[in-house]
């Protein structure tokens, strides 16, 4: 009874007058609030309830005077909140200072790495999304029928067999003498259009094998259950086209979904899609940083990933419920 009873205060405190402000102003209030909470909840669990590293910057048989010293320096002798605040600021001015590994500036790491990120995923992410999007709609347009079921069989297999696996296999059968032995399998130096695709096919197919299966029965589905409005079946008994029915009407009803899936595939593809891929390619990028500072423990590299992943993922929301407005304007008045 607490609980509600304070959850049913903070919704006439907050929640209720919020809804009279402009849709612009409470999306905008409602994604800070949610980039201070994933920043808040990341820095509890890694920051303050972190490994103290303390006694590993020291030598045997310190004394206190050495001890606290090294704790000033470290920021453990100020209050959680200071700590906090330096976080934040941290994340607004991208200065997250040097690497506990190589000594690196960590705004410097992640500069160099995340451009080669964004060149591997997206051609991949692009791919697997919109072969994906074509395949649910031919899978509706025929359902049913042969193509349907062998849609949905291929969708389920692809599911079923491992991001891992995949990469192996190409490995193997495109770039090793065992198989084809047409491209690098491992590496990253482009330096142009020619090098660029020589090095990214491999990836892009990895990427696109693993994630179409996922996005086929996800867009089948929601494609799916759109045609089955009455709006749909009234139209097509005034003797609309199939093709005007699924362009005009049943994939633009769709959008809503569709962004959503999209938007918030973003950082999952660019974080957790890049890591697997490039620590077996062994591109130096955004994945691969992630990588090197698990197995080193190098915690302002990992404070930065997973501080501005969090902030991603918060701006991928804002901007998805903008995006949900210009697709949908009755999304403002909900």
């Amino acid at each position: 009874m607490v609980v509600i009873s304070c959850a049913l205060l903070i919704w006439k405190i907050v929640y209720k007058p919020m809804n009279k402000l402009p849709y612009f102003v409470r999306r905008l209030l409602f994604g800070t609030a949610l980039v201070l909470g994933v920043t808040f909840i990341s820095f509890l669990l890694m920051v303050h309830f972190g490994p103290d590293k303390t006694y590993e910057l020291i030598g045997k048989n310190p004394t206190e005077q050495q001890i606290a010293e090294v704790r000033h320096a470290l920021g453990y002798d100020r209050s959680f909140l200071l700590r906090y605040g330096s976080y934040l600021r941290e994340l607004v001015t991208l200065d997250f200072g040097l690497s506990d590994s190589s000594g690196e500036k960590v705004s410097s790491m992640l500069a160099r790495s995340l451009p080669i990120s964004l060149l591997l995923v997206v051609p991949g992410f692009v791919l697997g999304n919109g072969l994906g999007l074509i395949l649910g709609m031919l899978a509706v347009w025929y359902r049913g029928r042969w193509l349907d079921r062998l849609v949905t069989g291929a969708s389920v297999a692809g599911m079923s067999v491992s991001f891992l696996i995949i990469i192996i296999g190409l490995q193997v059968l495109l770039c090793t003498p065992h198989g084809l032995n047409l491209f690098p399998v491992r590496g990253w130096q482009v330096d142009g259009l020619a090098s660029y695709l020589f090095y990214v096919t491999v990836p892009t197919l990895a990427l696109v094998l693993v994630t179409l299966g996922y996005n086929t029965r996800y867009y089948r589905a929601i494609i799916a259950d759109e045609s089955e409005r009455e709006h749909i079946h009234a139209l097509k008994a005034y003797g609309a086209t199939p093709y005007e029915l699924m362009l005009k009407h049943v994939l633009k009803n769709s959008l809503v979904p569709i962004l959503t899936r999209l938007m918030f595939s973003v950082p999952l593809v660019l974080i957790s899609g890049s890591l697997l891929l490039e620590s077996y390619f062994g591109i130096p990028g955004i994945g691969q940083v992630t990588f090197d500072a698990i197995t080193s423990g190098d915690q302002p590299v990992l404070k930065a990933v997973i501080g501005l992943t969090g902030v991603l993922f918060a701006l991928a929301l804002t901007v998805n419920d903008f995006l949900y407005k210009v697709v949908d304007p009755r999304v403002a008045r909900s």
